[in-house]
């Protein structure tokens, strides 16, 4: 990989997420800057991974070749156009955020802005994370493949070629964890319910989530309707579990929520 001078403006999870894995691959700590209001935030992040900090923003981004821009979706215009450095269009910016398309955000920089859109999620913190990147055509392949293997220090990526489809991501990627963890708690609950204190109940549906995914990440020439398969035997327990989610309608339930997180994505597209 060719090293850069990398700017994060913003200092929360996802921030952390991508300069932890950052560093955690030997990326050099003293090439990474990190902006933000908040000192607290700057100072753990200065003790953890020893990058530089500040609370200038235009001291961040004059210092860089690279700008992350992963503040919230809402506060992105007024955060770009506070900048003041006149030379921004020589600068590639890696927008972390959901919602704001390229063009949307060019218009908050300067024209001729060289901007690539990435969709992470949160498990990009523990070095799992997945995630989708769109690069319109004025970006170079230096560019793409810089920003492709800084997001493969956390995870696994995707490139998509239509930049709609980035709200697929957030979908099927961005989200999705949160949508394993209500199934999680959910079931954790029911297992209460049947007489199982609360840490017995975590550990066995955390334990049987985890083996789940690694059982798909091992075999990846079956389908998972092979693996449902695999453990569903005819006329027992599991097949009637999963009569009963059919019967309530769970894959409409998921089709449901993944569409609903597109169309929010969408309206936030022309919210900010």
């Amino acid at each position: 990989m060719q090293y850069q001078s990398v700017a994060f403006i913003g200092a929360g999870n996802m921030s952390r997420s991508i300069i932890s894995g950052m560093v955690a691959s030997g990326y050099p700590a003293n090439l990474i800057t990190a902006s933000n209001p908040s000192k607290r935030k700057l100072d753990a992040l200065n003790a953890d991974f020893q990058i530089n900090v500040t609370q200038n923003n235009d001291d961040a981004i004059a210092n860089s070749d690279v700008v992350i821009l992963s503040v919230k979706p809402q506060l992105m215009q007024v955060v770009c156009e506070a900048f003041s450095v006149p030379e921004l269009n020589q600068k590639l910016f890696i927008s972390v955020a959901a919602g704001i398309t390229v063009d949307r955000l060019v218009s908050f920089l300067t024209p001729n802005a060289k901007v690539v859109r990435v969709m992470p999620n949160t498990p990009s913190l523990i070095g799992k994370g997945m995630s989708g990147l769109f690069a319109p055509s004025e970006i170079s392949d230096d560019q793409k493949q810089f920003t492709e293997d800084m997001m493969k220090m956390v995870g696994e990526i995707i490139w998509v070629e239509e930049e709609s489809k980035i709200n697929g991501v957030i979908a099927a990627a961005g989200s999705s964890p949160a949508y394993f963890f209500a199934i999680l708690e959910a079931m954790q609950q029911e297992a209460i319910r049947m007489g199982f204190d609360q840490d017995q109940a975590r550990l066995l549906v955390q334990q049987s989530m985890l083996g789940a995914a690694e059982m798909v990440c091992h075999n990846p020439q079956l389908e998972l309707s092979e693996l449902r398969t695999q453990v569903t035997s005819k006329g027992g327990t599991t097949a009637k579990a999963l009569e009963h989610m059919q019967d309530k309608g769970l894959p409409d339930i998921l089709s449901g929520a993944m569409q609903a997180a597109v169309a929010r994505a969408n309206e936030m597209s022309s919210q900010f």
